[in-house]
């Protein structure tokens, strides 16, 4: 089963930590990546710029139309994602307790299962 894990991220929690803190959770993240690596469990990951830099398209009056956003009233965004291709939720709920960002009060994952996926291959 595929497993998408998005990274919640609170920019107010992430301004509050030392540098020390972010050098643990960079290290973390890599260690993440690689042990998934080698249980051939990780298919990807990217890491996403803030909402400020995003445009948005949408409909309107049937044209599509492109502004700056999303404006959201929410202090979370989508930081970025994992994609694990994994045996059951429970190993993927197992891998995302290993992400350090399970462990700092304000920042969250959220797990959600691939439906549908074409990555290209072939």
């Amino acid at each position: 089963m595929k497993y998408l894990i998005i990274m919640q991220v609170d920019p107010a929690v992430l301004e509050q930590l030392t540098d020390d803190q972010q050098a643990q959770i960079q290290q973390g993240h890599g260690a993440f990546i690689a042990a998934t690596k080698e249980s051939g469990e990780f298919i990807a990951t990217q890491a996403l710029a803030d909402p400020s830099q995003s445009k948005v398209v949408r409909s309107s009056g049937g044209q599509p139309e492109v502004t700056d956003g999303p404006f959201v009233e929410s202090k979370e965004f989508m930081g970025g994602f994992y994609l694990l291709d994994v045996e059951d939720e429970a190993r993927a709920v197992e891998l995302a307790l290993q992400i350090p960002d399970a462990g700092i009060p304000g920042l969250a994952l959220e797990l959600r299962p691939v439906m549908f996926a074409d990555l290209g291959e072939g």
